[in-house]
């Protein structure tokens, strides 16, 4: 039963594995976590937020490591190439996150190290692990219900969440970003890429059932200098 029962675990790992590469050129043990079911998207968005302490704790499954070695074994089968990939946490303060409670660096080097296909060039396999390790997009809620700011007490349109709860954008540092709405892709591309900072502003959708884009928060100088450029 228990040779049954690893062989089950490695086809789900496999199949996991072969659908992540398949649309994106790399695997990655997060990747494998939530195509088994183990890890809920809505679970890996806390974490990444900065709102779950590690990883580990919400996963719900006592065999991950079990998991990640089919994971290992099947890519150096297939030829897929490692490498390490850094994760910082979707705040301003842009912690490294956690994988595991005990924090061992063999394990938390393994959740970190992606899987590229033996297909991509070297420089194909460089831009890869750059974008992988690039800080996520900071996002910005526009709330449907009163909240109040962890840190301050206070209370505004627009919040972001933090581990301890929701923050106003003052005390987030946020406060001097201008707000520009969706429409105009051009413009956007071109105000994001000037902008130091930014964030991506979005909106719960009751009748969707989930967050849409609203448009972007991006330094005043940076919109300014993007619609100089296309006479917007």
């Amino acid at each position: 039963m228990a040779s049954k029962t690893r062989a089950q675990l490695a086809d789900r790992v496999t199949s996991a594995a072969q659908a992540a590469l398949a649309a994106q050129n790399y695997v990655a043990p997060i990747d494998v976590l939530t195509g088994i079911g183990w890890l809920a998207p809505s679970s890996a968005r806390a974490w990444q937020q900065g709102r779950i302490g590690c990883l580990e704790e919400a996963i719900q499954a006592s065999r991950i490591l079990e998991a990640i070695t089919i994971l290992q074994n099947w890519a150096g089968a297939n030829g897929l190439v490692a490498s390490e990939v850094e994760y910082a946490a979707r705040t301003p303060q842009r912690e490294p996150l956690r994988f595991t409670h005990s924090g061992d660096p063999a394990i938390e080097r393994a959740f970190r190290t992606h899987w590229l296909s033996p297909a991509l060039s070297e420089k194909e396999q460089a831009r890869a692990v750059e974008k992988a390790s690039r800080p996520p997009e900071l996002v910005v809620t526009l709330p449907v219900k009163d909240w109040t700011c962890h840190r301050c007490g206070g209370t505004s349109d627009v919040l972001i969440m933090e581990k301890p709860g929701p923050s106003c954008l003052v005390c987030a540092d946020l406060s001097e970003l201008g707000f520009l709405p969706s429409g105009n892709a051009l413009l956007t591309r071109r105000a994001k890429a000037k902008s130091a900072k930014h964030a991506v502003v979005v909106r719960f959708s009751k009748t969707r059932g989930r967050y849409e884009r609203q448009g972007l928060l991006v330094e005043p100088r940076a919109l300014a200098e993007a619609q100089s450029e296309i006479g917007g």
